[in-house]
């Protein structure tokens, strides 16, 4: 049984504090997480907001569906999501010219000057999250973060808190 273990189980002891890597993780996550939600809010937009930007700014043209199984949602999410981003004008539904029962989707101009905003957003949060690290370091820790998400199975590029948004879950 290891000693932090004991500090636990023995009653009126000290609980050590958590100092494990996946306690860091979800610690500096959390805070980064937090304080990005705060630099996007001045947009008018939040996270999600920009993680549906982003990924159609990669594959314009793509259908509801497809991107609702990017993202591992119910398509329905997909439309109430998108409804609120074409309602501030940042995302265009074109009738697919291929199948017209589709709708692909695409950035207008209006969301394009704002990507360009929130990439600027992000670089400054990055650095200003990772300011305790030289670029070596910086390169390293992303190259290790990279194969603990492939390890993990994640998709690439798609945050996996789209399936704990109301509605989002596939059954």
């Amino acid at each position: 049984m290891s000693s932090e273990r004991q500090a636990v189980e023995e009653p009126g002891g000290p609980a050590p504090a958590p100092r494990g890597a996946a306690f860091l993780l979800t610690q500096l996550g959390t805070h980064a997480a937090d304080r990005f939600a705060t630099r996007v809010a001045e947009l008018g937009l939040t996270p999600p907001d920009i993680g549906l930007l982003r990924t159609i700014a990669t594959r314009p043209g793509r259908s509801q569906r497809a991107l609702a199984a990017d993202l591992g949602v119910v398509p329905s999410r997909v439309v109430a999501l998108i409804d609120r981003l074409d309602g501030k004008g940042l995302v265009e539904r074109r009738r697919s010219t291929e199948d017209r029962r589709n709708h692909e989707l695409h950035l207008s101009a209006e969301g394009g000057r704002v990507l360009g905003e929130v990439w600027r957003i992000a670089a400054a949060h990055e650095d200003d999250i990772l300011s305790a690290l030289d670029d070596d370091q910086r390169a390293r820790l992303t190259e290790l973060l990279g194969l603990v998400v492939a390890q993990q199975g994640l998709t690439p590029g798609v945050h996996p808190g789209y399936r704990n948004l109301p509605g989002g879950q596939r059954s």
